[in-house]
Parts: structure tokens; sequence; C-alpha cells
């Protein structure tokens, strides 16, 4: 068709709104921190609702995406981005209102649940993309599904980028040009939204791969019968958490190594992500998708883990830079593989994918981390806090409400507020007594200690991801390879199998 550019810039650009938003809610996590006293677990909870409601929306409209068409999925997104940005920048506001009027625990309750709202708005807009624009590259390039959804996805690490470097220029007390209000930096995915939305609206979008090739909806469940995309379904999991959830936390964690440097380290590797997605067709070529995912486990495992021993800028540049390159071809090449093997499946197996991965990130991967961190940061600072004098370094600071996940014992983490307000004198050039100099050099020992100990345990999923990709290679193998499932044989566009042509935005 001949709209297919506009179309694909569009869903380009609904990424680059969500990589926009996700980037600049993880940058101004330090805001909220010191602004509403949250401990990390209720932060994590808060990113995590970032990426819940883009899980279940995913789950839920794939079922109904091939009837509903891609352009109606879209408009709903564009409202929902809109509306998501209201609710979020009503946090302050309401706080203060509050504060004032029924004190800090009624205060801090609203506004949790204004930034848990706002967020969850946000993500379920995102999912309403997802859910969309998945497929519909698909059906547009069915014959390069993997290397177009790499292209696509190319749209994630940009938006990442341009949030971070706003972060790195106007967030926090140590920007590098002026410190603007939260608030106006998370208001800046608007304007993506905005062109996305228009072209959106003006656009004839085409219908389904699966719904043009008359397949049933019943034929599209009795694809989750595979125990192969059951064990993807498994693999997916563990992606959200390892990419999504990791990267909600890894600027916040990495800032306590390299004061300030975080955000240039984040905008660094998302840009490095930006341009290796543009390149998966050659690579895929080479390797087949399968054995891409298999290299991206155990370079991923093997940056993680020295990420939580890097103590120097230069080895932390180092093991960011492996972690980049592993996690990378990740969550496209998981879509790509689904719907080049199950293509039957249409919206509903690739959007039950990306649900599982969400799902994932917000329900384990965000509160997870965080959880970890509040516990090893809190156990390390009673572990190495002066007995006298009373009360200690650990009773001042920890926080009065509990952290919980999942099934796992309720604990005490750090005040947020109290932790923050320290940390911010100890940088500035106001004076220290003596006791508060070495609460400052406990606090941060422990919170350093926390998050490479979060980091640390989440190395070890890529690991496990890596059998599974390894296990997945001997079964194709042995079935003669890797092949791609093609519903009909009728390329669209002049585009031929999965390799290096040139891209939309290429042209």
């Amino acid at each position: 068709m001949n709209n297919t550019r506009p179309i694909f810039i569009a869903s380009f650009l609904t990424l680059i709104a969500a990589g926009m938003g996700f980037a600049l809610r993880g940058a101004i996590l330090g805001d909220w921190e010191i602004q509403f006293g949250f401990t990390k677990q209720v932060l994590g909870t808060i990113t995590g609702g970032g990426l819940v409601g883009g899980g279940i929306t995913i789950i839920v409209f794939s079922t109904v995406t091939d009837r509903l068409g891609y352009k109606a999925i879209l408009c709903l997104a564009f409202v929902l981005h809109v509306l998501s940005a209201v609710v979020t920048l009503a946090a302050t506001p309401i706080y203060n209102s509050l504060l004032h009027s029924t004190g800090q625990t009624a205060a801090q309750a609203a506004t949790y649940n204004c930034l848990y709202w706002g967020m969850f708005m946000f993500s379920f807009a995102n999912g309403l993309c997802e859910t969309a624009i998945n497929p519909l590259v698909a059906t547009l390039y069915p014959r390069q599904k993997t290397h177009y959804l790499n292209i696509l996805h190319a749209g994630w690490p940009g938006g990442l980028v341009l949030g971070g470097s706003l972060a790195y220029f106007f967030c926090g007390p140590k920007a590098a040009y002026q410190q603007l209000r939260w608030e106006i930096l998370m208001g800046m995915f608007l304007i993506p939204t905005a062109i996305y939305g228009l072209i959106v609206v003006t656009q004839k979008f085409p219908l389904s791969e699966a719904r043009a090739a008359g397949v049933k909806f019943s034929t599209m469940l009795l694809e989750f019968l595979s125990p192969i995309l059951l064990g993807l379904a498994i693999l997916m999991a563990m992606v959200g958490y390892v990419e999504l959830g990791t990267d909600s936390w890894i600027t916040n964690i990495m800032n306590n190594v390299i004061k300030g440097k975080a955000f240039l380290l984040f905008v660094y590797s998302s840009s490095l992500m930006f341009a290796l997605r543009f390149f998966a067709g050659p690579i895929v070529e080479k390797i087949n998708p399968v054995g891409l995912l298999f290299a991206g486990s155990v370079l991923a495992a093997i940056g993680l883990s020295s990420l939580s021993l890097a103590d120097t800028g230069f080895l932390v540049f180092l093991a960011w830079t492996v972690y980049a390159f592993g996690k990378t071809f990740f969550w496209p090449t998981m879509l790509g593989v689904v719907g080049e093997r199950f293509p039957k499946g249409g919206a509903l197996t690739m959007g039950t994918m990306g649900g599982i991965g969400m799902l994932s990130a917000g329900l384990l991967g965000g509160p997870g981390i965080g959880y970890q961190q509040d516990y090893y940061s809190a156990e390390k600072l009673r572990e190495i806090s002066p007995s006298k004098p009373e009360p200690t370094v650990y009773q001042r600071y920890v926080a009065s409400e509990k952290s919980h996940f999942l099934f796992f014992p309720p604990i005490s983490g750090l005040d947020g507020k109290k932790v923050g307000e320290l940390i911010d004198k100890a940088d500035s050039d106001q004076p220290l007594d003596i006791k508060q100099h070495d609460d400052a050099q406990f606090v941060e020992t422990a919170r350093l200690y926390g998050g490479r100990m979060a980091l640390r345990w989440t190395a070890i999923l890529p690991v496990i991801m890596a059998c599974g990709y390894l296990l997945l290679i001997v079964y194709f193998r042995a079935k003669g390879g890797y092949k791609v499932e093609i519903l009909h044989g009728k390329p669209m566009d002049g585009e031929e199998f999965t390799g290096g042509v040139p891209a939309p935005l290429e042209v």
C-alpha cells in the first residue's frame, strides 16, 4: 500500500513517546523520593504501574485487534496518553493541599495513587500501541518480520535517548544546564504523541495479516497449545524483568557509583541500542533469531554481573556497554520469532507475548528490584551502624512503613525523604557536623551495597534465558533448521526475505 511509510513512522513515534516517558520517569524518581518521602519499594511499585497496565492491555486487546482494526486501537492510545499526563501532573498540587490539611500520611497515600494511576494510564496507552504496531508491521512486511520489528523497536531506545538527554540537562539539582520542575520534563513525551496522533487520524490502515488470510479466532487460540510457544512465553517473562525491570532502576542505582554521570551512560547505551536495531536483518541471516537471543543472554549476564562489581567510571562504562549489547535485540527479536513461527496467531500471539513481558516487568521487575535494594541497603546499614549513641544511624534513617513484595516477608527499607535530604546536603556546599558527615558515609555505603546486590541477583535470569535459547537452538536444528512460516506468498512493496535491505527510515 502506498502509505506504508507514514504508518510505519507513526508506529515508530509511539515507541519514541513511550521511551521518553520511561526514561524521564526513571530520572525523576529521586525528585519523587525527596519531595514525597517514598521508599525504594514504593517507587518501584509506581514504576511497575507504568508497565502493568500495558501488559494487561496488550493481552486483553490482542483478542479484538484483528476485528477492531489498528486505527481504532491507536486512536484510543492517543487519548489515554494525554489523560495520563493530566493525572500524573496533578500529583504536586494534591500533595501540597493534603499535607497542610490532613497530614503527611494521607498526602503520601493520595499522591501515590495519583502517580500510580497516571503511570498505569500511560502504560495502558503504551500497551494499546504495542498491541497494534507489532502485528501491523508484521502485516506490512510479512517476509521480514524480525528485521522490521527490530527497526520499529529502535524507537524505544530513541525515546530513551531523548528522555535521558533531557534529564541530564534539566533534571535534579545537578542538572548540566538548568534544573526544571519534574512536571515540565514529564510532559515532554506529549510532543511525539501529538505527531503520531495526527498521522493516525489522517491515514487509512490495512487489515491484519491473519484477517486478510481468513484465519479464524479459534485457530489463533490453538497456537497456544504449542509447547514451543509456551516456552517462549516463559522466556519473554524473563526478558521483561531483565530489560524493562532493570532499566527502571539502573540509572538510579549507578548514580551511587558515578555521581551524576549515570544519565550520560544511559543515553550512550540507548544510542547504541538505537543504532544496532537497524542492523538486525544482516545479523539474523548469519546466526538466526534464536542464536541472536542466546548470544544476547550471555552478554546481558556478563554485563549485569560486572555492573554489580564495577567501582570506577571506566569499569562501569565497559560493563554497561556489554549489558547494552546483550539486551538490544531481546524484545523485538522475541516478537519476531513468534510472528515468524506462529503467523496464524496474528495479533493474539504477538500481543500476548508483549503483554507477558510488560506484566513481568511491572509486577516483578520494578517492585522486585526495589524490594531487593530496600532489603540489602537496610541490612547493610544495620550491620555497619555503630551501636552508640542511641538512636543509631540505622534507627534514624529506617522507614516507618514496611516494604512488601509477593510472598516475601515484609521488610524495612530506608526513608527516602530523610536519606535524600542528607545526601543532597552532603553533595552540596552546606556544612555538615560530625554526626551528619558520618551518617552520610554510612548511608551512602548501604545504598551502594543494596543497588549492587539487586543487580547481582538480576544477573541470574539471563543465565537461565541462555539455557532456554540453547534448548531451542538444539530443537530447531533437529527439525532441519529455523524456518519462517508465511501465510501468503506475495511480498509487499517489493520487499524480500529478512536481510540487509533499506529500512523505511533509511531511505
